[in-house]
């Protein structure tokens, strides 16, 4: 078996970022709303700040009380959607139950929402318009092409039908004409659909769900679930398990997880070289 080394797969993506981000007119910003102080969001944030800085990208810090109300927000993030060479705004999620996600979501100018979770730009993406696509889809879809593999005639099969994974890396995968199955909670013959699995792409967040006894020799398994247990973050992979058995893995944590920054980083370059051609 063979593990997918996510970290240099993403490191050869942000290097060229980086490249691109110094031959702009103007230094991008991007800002990630934080609301409260869950620990968790606040290393995320810092760790999206630190990387922004890396790549010569302006991080906005935009930190709210736990208190604020949705409207009050809602009028928080449409003056940062204005802020000058702004060129991607994400919310840290999830957010506190009291406030409404979608309207918040969707108060994300659709031509700055770099985590593509806003109703305008998921519509145009799965329309398959021009629109900045999931940036976890599409890390999947990367780490994928990264193996150079014949794709054609393969039996895919994507595991969960989350809004961050399974329904997104599904619409792209069958933009490209390629032969793949959803598997869902009620799907009959489940077992049977998974064991012919050549290639597996998981997001259901199930910790160590899928053993060596469920995948066939030398499957390609994409792990994008994470769950946590006592040793930490765990992804739907059992790795000891399909150690003997599949051909390519992505592990938990260093696989799907740093390609989906470079992604989140990807949009913003994107938006950014947008923005400089008009």
């Amino acid at each position: 078996m063979e593990i997918i080394d996510g970290r240099k797969i993403a490191k050869d993506i942000l290097e060229n970022i980086k490249k691109e981000v110094s031959f702009l007119p103007f230094i991008p910003v991007f800002c990630d709303v934080l609301i409260g102080e869950d620990p968790a969001s606040v290393q995320y944030v810092k760790m999206k700040a630190k990387k922004a800085e890396e790549l010569g990208i302006k991080f906005h810090t935009a930190s709210f009380s736990i208190s604020i109300t949705t409207e009050e927000l809602i009028e928080e993030i449409k003056k940062i959607n204005k802020l000058e060479n702004m060129c991607g705004v994400i919310v840290q999620l999830p957010l506190p139950s009291h406030l409404d996600e979608r309207a918040v979501l969707d108060a994300i100018d659709p031509k700055l929402d770099v985590d593509a979770l806003g109703s305008e730009t998921s519509k145009k993406f799965y329309d398959g318009e021009k629109s900045l696509g999931l940036p976890t889809a599409l890390a999947c879809m990367c780490i994928l092409e990264s193996l150079n593999l014949d794709l054609n005639n393969k039996n895919i099969v994507v595991l969960g039908q989350g809004e961050l994974v399974g329904k997104p890396v599904l619409s792209l995968l069958e933009r490209r004409g390629l032969k793949t199955i959803a598997l869902r909670s009620k799907t009959e013959n489940k077992d049977e659909i998974l064991k012919n699995a050549d290639v597996i792409i998981s997001g259901i967040g199930r910790g160590a769900y899928i053993k060596g006894d469920m995948i066939k020799e030398d499957a390609v398994i994409i792990d994008a679930g994470t769950s946590e247990s006592g040793a930490g973050i765990v992804g739907d992979v059992d790795l000891e398990s399909v150690r003997d058995v599949a051909g390519y893995v992505s592990p938990v944590p260093g696989g799907v997880g740093p390609v989906t920054i470079a992604m989140l980083f990807k949009n913003v370059l994107e938006v950014a070289k947008r923005e400089s051609h008009e």
